[in-house]
């Protein structure tokens, strides 16, 4: 029977549904990801598909080593005993082995649901008990030793998977195997039922749950979202649609593929655009391995990007006179360009050649040095960034470009494009989906990618929508006449002051992170009499400071205290308050004096401060300020 899609039109050399108002999604023709993966891994073949780095040097792989590892695993845990529909999870850094196993598992019609390594073992005995995992993968020795922690709580779990021997040569453990001997496993499997990977994807459906996304919790317990395959076909046939990659296309892959924006950009996205993904070495080399790989398209997080930027300002701040000085006049040139081509319209005959000219003497030269010369388009998602910020990158020749989404909108709910974009909005709806605002501000949502709700949990999933079934948010924000969305802050973290006035205090937490010396902020004053802010400073660079300085200090914790360092971030303060209204500016401060890693409770895995556990952890230091 020949299957019926609905009409079909090229974008940007895919094949996407013309109308995204209405399903089933198709891209290429392929309504699974699974589906798409098989089609992608046989017309590629031995193009390379990612490549990693090991012992200094960048190897490649391709698409037929992407097919077939991927089938090998997913055929192993079958003959296990992992059955359609039941959760492997995996518990590793970003690898080839982790989109192995992603594919592997929904190529099987089962769901793979990801664990960050900074979780603790208690916390991983939650999210496998949660999700009725079956199977878990881990990296190495270390992950390892968490299960081992926790193994006898976790009665649901059939084998775990080691992906890496290193240390455990002598190891032997009747629930423990090697993925080597995994893939051994799928391979005779695959001998003996050499149809049955094609059988097993061919019965994938849109509507089968294809991955759970396990929510930071923030409010409480993480909650599993469940997202469908169709749900990730929309989201990237219109994320595509309107920030296209080519196969072409060099990306760097550096957020923990557990996180919902970098799961799509860099499983789903790269498998319909059949671009290369590069993996990052570690979250500490990734200005090296930008250097590196410079990539043609690129997605962070407001905190990468605010790194990048203050490692110039403070080089800047160490140049002679005349380069200060250059820098300014280049800085004013791209300005000046980017304004107009903001606006669309042409450029001055003198802003095009001061600008050919500083981008030939020094702007591409920057751009070479953060690793960003063959950057088409950069994105930021998953926080507010400062949109000075954004506008010092379009001043340079970086087109950053924001967006919004969250994991149970499947990673996209409007997005800023080279053609529509207004700096200080996320963009516009992406195409065939629907933003309204509630009378409370709260941002709302419908469209393809909306998730299935929350696993084994109806009473937060019915919370969670509308009685007309659209999606709560939890944003604060505006709609412009143009249909361009801007989101100025949480519900949940709106400030009513003691003298009733209300305040969202994003806004100014982004101006101040937007000093080099800032990496992160918390305006505090909710039923107070006025705001504070507690503040958590940069290391690298206030280190720079104070070493320039001769200001004396032997840990981080005597860093903070030391009184220089106090008054530069009053100053920093000081001039942010110049911005916004007396109701709205900071009359105190407090520096968390202890370096958080994303180990701690405070800290999100993408490096985004938990407002209610900074509330309630220093709570001391805002009583001072009161």
């Amino acid at each position: 029977m020949t299957q019926t899609l609905p009409p079909q039109e090229k974008v940007h050399g895919l094949m996407i549904n013309t109308d995204l108002s209405k399903g089933p999604f198709y891209i290429d023709g392929m309504d699974t990801t699974p589906k798409l993966f098989r089609k992608r891994c046989q017309n590629l073949g031995d193009r390379t598909a990612h490549r990693e780095k090991r012992f200094g040097i960048w190897r490649s792989h391709s698409w037929d080593d992407y097919f077939t590892r991927a089938k090998y695993l997913g055929l192993g845990l079958l003959s296990m005993g992992l059955k359609p529909g039941a959760v492997v999870s995996i518990l590793s850094e970003d690898s080839k082995e982790w989109m192995y196993t992603d594919m592997g598992v929904q190529c099987v019609g089962a769901i793979c649901a990801g664990v960050y390594t900074t979780d603790s073992a208690v916390q991983l005995e939650y999210l496998v008990n949660n999700s009725d995992s079956r199977f878990l993968l881990v990296e190495n020795d270390e992950q390892l030793d968490k299960f081992l922690q926790v193994r006898d709580h976790m009665p649901g779990l059939i084998k775990v998977i080691v992906i890496n021997r290193d240390g455990l040569h002598d190891f032997k453990d009747p629930q423990i195997i090697f993925l080597d001997d995994l893939y051994g496993i799928g391979a005779a499997y695959d001998a003996a039922n050499p149809s049955a990977f094609d059988t097993l994807i061919d019965a994938t459906k849109p509507e089968d749950t294809a991955i759970l996304v396990y929510t930071s919790g923030t409010t409480g317990k993480p909650k599993g979202a469940m997202i469908s395959h169709g749900n990730l076909i929309y989201s990237v046939s219109a994320g595509l649609h309107d920030g296209p990659v080519f196969d072409t296309d060099d990306q760097l892959c550096f957020l923990p593929l557990c996180h919902i924006l970098e799961r799509v950009f860099s499983v789903n996205g790269p498998i319909a655009a059949a671009s290369t993904i590069n993996f990052a070495e570690s979250p500490e080399t990734i200005f090296d391995n930008l250097q590196e790989v410079s990539p043609q398209t690129f997605v962070a997080v407001p905190r990468l990007w605010e790194k990048i930027y203050s490692q110039v300002a403070i080089r800047i701040g160490d140049a002679t006179g005349v380069q200060k000085w250059a820098y300014a006049q280049a800085l004013k040139s791209g300005a000046a360009r980017a304004k107009c081509l903001a606006y669309g319209k042409p450029l001055p005959i003198g802003t095009k050649l001061a600008y050919r000219f500083w981008d030939f003497a020094l702007l591409q030269n920057l751009r070479r040095m953060i690793g960003m010369d063959r950057l088409r388009r950069g994105g930021s998602g998953a926080a507010p960034i400062s949109p000075d910020l954004l506008q010092w990158y379009h001043s340079i020749g970086v087109p950053v470009l924001e967006g919004y989404g969250m994991t149970e909108s499947s990673g996209i709910i409007s997005i800023n494009s080279e053609i529509a974009n207004k700096i200080g909005t996320v963009g516009p709806a992406v195409p065939g989906s629907q933003i309204r605002v509630a009378v409370d501000g709260e941002v709302q949502y419908t469209a393809g990618n909306v998730f299935q709700g929350y696993w084994k949990d109806r009473e937060k999933t019915a919370e969670t929508f509308t009685q007309d079934g659209w999606l709560r948010t939890g944003d604060i924000g505006t709609l412009d006449n143009q249909g361009f969305l801007t989101i100025t802050g949480r519900l949940k973290d709106i400030i009513i002051t003691a003298g009733g006035k209300n305040v969202t205090p994003a806004e100014i937490e982004n101006k101040l992170k937007f000093s080099p010396y800032i990496s992160d902020a918390v305006v505090i004053g909710d039923k107070r009499k006025f705001l504070t802010c507690l503040v958590m400073i940069d290391q690298e660079n206030v280190e720079k400071f104070a070493q320039d300085r001769r200001v004396p200090f032997t840990n981080y914790a005597s860093l903070c205290a030391a009184q220089e360092v106090q008054d530069l971030i009053r100053e920093t303060v000081d001039d942010v308050n110049q911005d916004f209204a007396r109701v709205e500016q900071i009359k105190d401060f407090r520096l968390i004096n202890v370096l958080l890693t994303a180990d701690d409770d405070e800290l999100t895995p993408t490096m985004k401060l938990k407002r209610s556990f900074v509330e309630a952890k220093h709570n001391k230091l805002i009583s001072q300020m009161y």
